[in-house]
């Protein structure tokens, strides 16, 4: 196959292996996804006398409270989360079981077309810089890694906006095209990729140190393991590991694009349009400000649960479709 990269599959076979890794993924951690999401978009009470502007954990209703001080009741909502285990309660108890997949579709959409071209432009890239002696091996992964994510997030930015409103704000499909179209009323086309700076920031180091640490854990255990043996199992590992170290490092990032883009529903709300946006750093501040060091880590049980076997799923996935391509591809070669 004249397309064929140096791995033995095509772009278009690249594609296949990644999106078939992404469906898997989803169906599995979109429930891990929804509570982290939950946990990071509510906010610490607020002190007596203030304006309180609070969502019962879906966005609907939205309350709006003058006073503080008499509202102290219907502040201690019973879906308030207090943690990872208590948010999976409540959400099943008040809201369903189907709410922990809400937002699915949405989230297929857009990670089987952002995973096919993410994977596919990491393999030709590090093809590339590899090939043409531009980087060492050791860091090609990463700098691969980096610009793959880069483009894909600006693509797919407007999706992934989405897919947070449906899973925040508990929002039908029809309600989030009215969403969208006051948000493109009031802040422009630009609204859409609210949040793209904070999530450029939490997945282009994602992707580094996680491509990085993935090839140098993978080629540690293929030396530990016989020639023959297959790589899934190693790359499972390899990828748990590397998602894990990637996620710790980078989740305050995750923390503020979420708070960023779920903000986008309260002014929609109360039909406010904010004279600026804020900066990740100062937005950074604030939440310290706010809910301390901790608050920036918001969301840390749930993401590290599905960074693990998420990556480990979606990466095994991937090398696995790639072994069942590059066999097919030889087996027509010999004409078998």
């Amino acid at each position: 196959m004249a397309d064929q990269d140096p791995g033995g599959i095509s772009p278009l076979q690249h594609m296949v292996a990644s999106g078939a890794g992404a469906v898997v993924t989803s169906l599995f951690m979109t429930p891990l996804d929804v509570v982290k999401v939950r946990l990071q978009s509510q906010r610490p009470s607020v002190a007596s006398g203030k304006c309180l502007l609070y969502c019962n954990g879906v966005l609907e209703p939205l309350y709006l409270c003058p006073n503080g001080s008499r509202c102290a009741t219907w502040f201690q909502d019973p879906t308030r989360f207090t943690g990872t285990l208590d948010a999976f309660v409540k959400i099943v108890r008040h809201e369903g079981t189907r709410t922990l997949w809400s937002g699915l579709p949405a989230t297929l959409v857009m990670t089987v077309p952002a995973t096919a071209i993410y994977f596919t432009a990491y393999d030709q890239l590090k093809a590339f810089l590899c090939g043409r002696a531009l980087i060492s091996d050791l860091y090609a992964p990463m700098v691969a890694g980096a610009l793959a994510r880069l483009g894909t997030v600006t693509v797919i930015s407007p999706l992934e906006l989405m897919r947070t409103k449906l899973q925040a704000q508990h929002v039908s499909y029809r309600e989030l095209g009215a969403c969208v179209r006051a948000a493109v009323a009031q802040g422009g086309w630009r609204s859409l990729w609210l949040g793209w700076g904070p999530t450029a920031l939490r997945d282009v180091p994602f992707s580094a140190l996680y491509w990085f640490n993935y090839e140098l854990v993978k080629s540690w255990l293929s030396g530990l393991r016989p020639k023959n043996q297959t790589s899934v199992g190693i790359s499972f590992v390899a990828g748990g590991i590397s998602g894990t170290v990637a996620a710790v490092l980078t989740l305050p990032f995750d923390v503020v694009k979420t708070q960023r883009q779920v903000a986008l529903g309260a002014m929609e709300a109360v039909r406010v349009t904010p004279l600026h946006v804020d900066s990740t750093w100062l937005l950074l501040r604030r939440i310290r400000a706010e809910s301390g060091t901790r608050g920036l880590f918001a969301g840390f049980l749930p993401r590290i649960i599905k960074a693990a076997p998420s990556c480990a799923i979606m990466i095994s996935t991937y090398e696995f479709g790639k072994s069942f391509f590059q066999r097919l591809n030889r087996d027509r070669l010999l004409g078998r």
